[in-house]
């Protein structure tokens, strides 16, 4: 079995210091909390940026000096920012990191009910324009599905040439409107991915230990944070996202899985040598 791959989503777009003190909003706040993560054992940080007021934004530069200074505290850490954004943001907005050049980034592959009003639009054009600058750019994208729909849409989408092989998804499990985080849905959708490829499950909310000890045991692996889930246990706040972080590892431990570091990551996503898609990314 692969070593488990923990990404850590550090504040997300959605959380707030009312749901959690400790969501990091400033540049600072993010790279103390991406360092803690890194130490506890996550490879991946999933990037989303905020303004000082934690507002989110996908400004190109807030973005580079949140990167820069992650990488001052753990060169070596996979960094994968969200090209999601935040719900009502346009596709020009939510596309700037990707001019950063990173090794990953999220592609969303469908729309998604997200509660209330709020919708989360990625129409099939969409996809196709994102996932074209990811070629473009020699970004690998980690498939973003919140149901089984969106594997069938990333698909037909590789079969058309629009993304690379191998593949890695992500399984967002319980939120509203998305598939519910239940372990009948998880083997669903791990049965449901081509051969080859390779998946990470994020529980939403009260689901996310309970996701992660499944996902473990079946050979994917786990993303935790303060954008899934702000508690470490009912009732009690994390202090930090490594909190969060560290829980997983001791499941993983129990259960004789082994941690990946952030090479043996790259080497298990096809990250080395960077560019996943032939010698011109090299």
């Amino acid at each position: 079995m692969q070593k488990l791959i923990i990404t850590a989503a550090i504040c997300g777009a959605e959380v707030t210091k009312e749901h959690n003190p400790n969501v990091p909003y400033t540049i600072e706040e993010i790279a103390i909390e991406s360092e803690k993560a890194y130490k506890a054992g996550a490879s991946i940080i999933h990037l989303h940026v905020r303004k000082d007021n934690g507002t989110p934004t996908q400004d190109r530069e807030r973005f580079k000096s949140c990167i820069e200074a992650i990488k001052d505290r753990c060169p070596d850490v996979i960094i994968q920012p969200s090209t999601g954004g935040a719900v009502g943001m346009s596709n020009v907005e939510r596309l700037q990191p990707l001019d950063l050049r990173p090794e990953m980034a999220t592609l969303d592959a469908g729309t998604c009910n997200f509660g209330g009003d709020e919708i989360f639009i990625n129409t099939e054009n969409a996809i196709k324009e994102f996932t074209q600058k990811m070629i473009e750019l020699c970004v690998k994208p980690e498939i973003e599905v919140f149901d089984k729909g969106m594997i069938d849409m990333a698909i037909r989408l590789q079969k058309k040439d629009f993304i690379k092989t191998p593949m890695h998804f992500n399984f967002v499990m319980g939120v509203n409107g998305g598939i519910t985080a239940t372990p009948r849905d998880l083997v669903f959708m791990e049965e449901s991915i081509p051969k080859g490829s390779t998946f990470t499950v994020s529980g939403i909310g009260r689901s996310e230990f309970q996701m992660a000890a499944m996902t473990i045991i079946m050979g994917g692996h786990v993303r935790v944070g303060f954008e899934d889930n702000v508690y470490i246990k009912k009732g009690i706040l994390a202090k930090s996202n490594s909190e969060l972080v560290e829980k997983v590892v001791r499941l993983a431990t129990e259960l004789d899985r082994e941690i990946a570091t952030p090479h043996e990551a790259r080497e298990i996503l096809g990250l080395l040598p960077k560019g996943y898609i032939g010698e011109a990314c090299k």
